[in-house]
């Protein structure tokens, strides 16, 4: 599909200024079409609460008709946003470049006085975290069949990602919350809000630590050194949790099974990693591929980053095309082994815990109905405190 030019003229009859530095920053988007807030406020009744679809740290997602019929999952940032103009800006500029059957589309955005909208294609069947590691608040039944799909267009996205996309994208926040499925069950990468460009001829860029605890890749959060290996450690953890049907930390579990990269390790060790199949299944799967998955989810979390795979090599051990070498299998970085960042502790309230997903368009992904044990929280710090 066609790339949607930018409008930066003022529309007929729109009276609305931008302040300056606004449209100075909006001068290095190229492919995005501006909309106006009258228009969005039109598509979604006056941002009706009966098409609110979607609620987090970031603000609110509301459904919304836009002219002509087409339907729009639109995000529109609070003011108390975590994700600032710097944010929104660089969410306009990676995904308003590139294009794939596994990201989401930006139709465009809105930027008038103090608004600050995203416009995304709507997607019908919400986020994995709602749906398939929801604690059974969905319908939709996740065979094997559809979890190893879902699996490789995870894989394949991020592959085009960071090896055919120039320069190298990192997204930094893969996680279920972030991955987005349509009607068919496609899965969707979403929220570029936190990603980064890998410039030719490096081998890392050194930047703040953002990501999600539980998804975290050690050696970033420690010092804050930034590779396409810590996508492939998010993923390896995003892997075994579509296999297994949990969320990566679960305190209500008994200690020795509460952090699954921990709990997958052990079985692995123990030639068990069959019994960390998803038990609502109910047997129905191939044995042997969820087993390949799993090391391959060991793979992608392994402590030493340059033993971690490419993603387009992912994509082809999911895929059967390669096989997996057992002996490679190294246990795997676990950010509770170098940091202070135990999520073992007192549960926190629905409305304490911070969402920072792109957006989550049809669902009603409010906070207050996750599993509050499920620990996904957004973790923003200082890199390298221990120099």
């Amino acid at each position: 599909m066609p790339f949607f030019s930018c409008l930066f003229s003022r529309r007929a009859g729109s009276s609305t200024k931008r302040p300056f530095e606004v449209v100075e920053e909006l001068s290095g988007i190229h492919k995005t079409k501006l909309y106006t807030y009258k228009e969005l406020r039109i598509a979604t009744d006056d941002f009706s609460p009966i098409n609110k679809i979607g609620e987090g740290g970031f603000g609110s997602v509301y459904k919304g008709r836009l002219k002509g019929g087409r339907l729009a999952a639109i995000k529109v940032l609070s003011a108390e946003s975590r994700q600032g103009v710097k944010e929104f800006l660089t969410e306009i500029n990676m995904i308003s470049e590139i294009e794939h059957e596994n990201l989401v589309k930006l139709y465009g955005c809105c930027l008038e006085e103090n608004h600050r909208i995203l416009v995304y294609n709507y997607l019908e069947n919400n986020s994995l975290a709602q749906t398939l590691l929801g604690g059974g608040h969905s319908s939709i039944q996740f065979s094997w069949r559809t979890r190893s799909r879902i699996s490789i267009g995870i894989a394949r996205g991020l592959a085009f990602l960071h090896e055919e996309v120039r320069p190298h994208i990192v997204h930094r926040d893969i996680k279920a919350s972030n991955i987005l499925l349509d009607k068919d069950l496609m899965p969707k990468i979403s929220d570029f809000g936190l990603a980064k460009l890998i410039p030719p001829n490096m081998t890392h860029v050194s930047t703040r630590v953002a990501g999600t605890i539980g998804y975290l890749a050690p050696e970033y959060a420690i010092r804050g050194q930034l590779t396409r290996k810590a996508d492939i450690y998010s993923f390896g953890v995003l892997l075994v949790e579509i296999v297994s049907g949990r969320c990566n930390t679960n305190t209500r579990l008994p200690i020795e099974e509460q952090y699954l990269l921990e709990r997958t390790w052990q079985l692995y060790e123990r030639r068990e990693l069959v019994g960390l199949v998803d038990s609502s299944l109910n047997g129905d799967f191939d044995a042997e591929e969820a087993c390949r998955f799993l090391k391959i989810g060991l793979l992608c979390t392994q402590d030493t980053p340059k033993l971690r795979p490419s993603m387009s090599t992912v994509v082809k051990m999911l895929t059967g095309e390669k096989d997996i070498d057992g002996d490679k299998i190294t246990k795997p970085g676990l950010i509770s082994d170098f940091m202070d960042l135990k999520v073992r502790g007192p549960e926190k309230s629905s409305s304490e815990m911070k969402n920072t997903s792109s957006y989550n368009p049809s669902s009603s992904y409010n906070l207050s109905t996750q599993n509050t044990s499920c620990a996904t929280m957004t973790f923003t710090a200082p890199y390298d405190r221990s120099t």
